[in-house]
């Protein structure tokens, strides 16, 4: 057995010492390759990061950082056998919620409970505190935050004018849909739709139950109290969303449009609003048919209106948690090689490129780009941050939401089935 090296993590120096339990490591071979597997589809994004592993890399000779790659869709499809096979990723992307806490009841993942508590706390405190909370179940941490986000709307400038909408004055689903109404007047299709992943959708039913619902509600329809999902504030939900539908607010084929391809349709100027995360500026203008999307200064952002009589509030966020999930037979240096990561240092380099809304302490004054720092800003006045209802019910119940959202905004399932369908899909799932 050959000793390659006793590391210390330096990534904080509240942090020195914080992983002792790991700090000595050895290995069976004059090399220790630790596999990451992605889903970044932008070059420069993974340029950035293989910049930082090589970094890494040269600090600590007989390790190296293998980079994998997957696209979404096929990422979520075959995560599930990979994770049960030999060729398992050390670490990867997770969204957290039921599906994180889904993948630590089988045992897929290495409990950092440990590694996060030590020495105080050490590294754990290195993090937003939301963004650790949501990597937590049962006591048990199965991953390593890194980003947070929200999702909201952007909108062409132009457009707005020409239709006489204005976006400030959106504050309710009535003045949203009434923004609807003017922009189909002038001729505009109002907003991008990616209805053939179906996820994007459930961000307008998700974001309706919040509203409607609040924090209260929501938690006790996910956790089975009352009525669960047939509540009136999920079906009024419902009802919402099919309003919306009836209007037909989206382009021609969105049942059939990727999210990129959505993305590439408000950046080509053929909708006026999208729905959609943080980062849309920056992804509107890589999936442009031009390559270049629309300029920086035509592009607006709002956030979700309220509801009227609704007991949710403007600033209840809904958005991503992300983080490096981290398999059971990770080696040692996985640890090592994700605090270096999402140190300040490396995430304040990461928000300066516009890549992520950081997670790590000290890093927020990397965010420079005005639209990231509207979503930051909203971030921290937050008065509650719901991570993705797909990511937050389980894959399971998470895919019955994504297609009866879908189904409802269409006109295939009237609000009502739509919410006994969640509901059947939960009881399904607690059996």
């Amino acid at each position: 057995m050959l000793t390659i090296h006793q590391s210390r993590i330096r990534f904080a120096s509240a942090a020195i010492g914080a992983l002792t339990f790991f700090s000595t490591i050895t290995a069976a071979s004059a090399e220790t390759v630790v596999k990451w597997l992605h889903l970044e589809l932008n070059p420069a994004y993974v340029k950035i990061w293989r910049d930082i592993a090589d970094k890494y890399q040269a600090g600590h000779p007989g390790v190296k950082i293998e980079m994998q790659f997957l696209e979404n869709e096929a990422f979520k499809a075959k995560l599930p056998t990979l994770l049960q096979s030999r060729d398992a990723p050390d670490f990867f992307y997770s969204w957290g919620g039921g599906v994180l806490k889904q993948q630590q009841s089988t045992g897929a993942l290495k409990d950092l409970a440990e590694a996060m508590n030590a020495n105080g706390g050490a590294w754990g405190k290195t993090y937003n505190p939301a963004a650790l909370k949501g990597m937590a179940f049962d006591g048990k941490v199965g991953a390593v935050p890194f980003k947070m986000g929200v999702v909201s709307f952007f909108y062409n400038k132009a457009y707005f004018a020409k239709a006489g909408v204005d976006a400030g004055g959106i504050k309710t689903w009535g003045d949203f849909l009434g923004a609807v109404k003017k922009l189909k007047d002038a001729g505009i299709v109002p907003i991008a739709g990616g209805g053939g992943e179906k996820w994007p959708i459930h961000f307008y039913w998700s974001y309706l139950v919040m509203r409607n619902a609040g924090q209260q509600g929501f938690n006790a329809m996910k956790n089975g109290e009352g009525d669960g999902f047939v509540a009136p504030a999920a079906i009024k939900a419902g009802e919402q969303l099919a309003a919306l539908g009836k209007l037909e607010p989206f382009q021609p084929g969105y049942l059939s449009t990727t999210w990129p391809q959505a993305l590439g349709v408000f950046g080509d100027g053929k909708a006026a609003m999208i729905l959609g995360f943080e980062t849309t500026e920056t992804f509107q203008r890589r999936n442009a048919g031009d390559g270049k999307g629309l300029a920086s200064d035509n592009i607006g952002r709002f956030v979700f209106p309220v509801v009227e009589g609704g007991a949710g509030a403007a600033t209840d966020t809904l958005g991503g948690i992300n983080a490096w999930a981290v398999t059971a037979k990770a080696p040692p240096e996985t640890l090592d090689f994700l605090a270096y990561l999402t140190n300040a240092e490396n995430e304040r380099l990461m928000a300066q490129a516009g890549m992520i809304l950081p997670v790590a302490a000290g890093a927020e004054d990397g965010v420079t780009n005005p639209l990231l720092g509207e979503s930051a800003k909203q971030l921290k006045g937050s008065t509650w941050h719901q991570n993705f209802f797909d990511q937050e019910l389980g894959p399971s119940v998470g895919r019955v939401v994504n297609d009866t959202s879908v189904a409802i905004v269409s006109g295939q399932m009237s609000p009502k089935d739509g919410a006994q369908t969640i509901q059947e899909a939960i009881e399904l799932e607690k059996m």
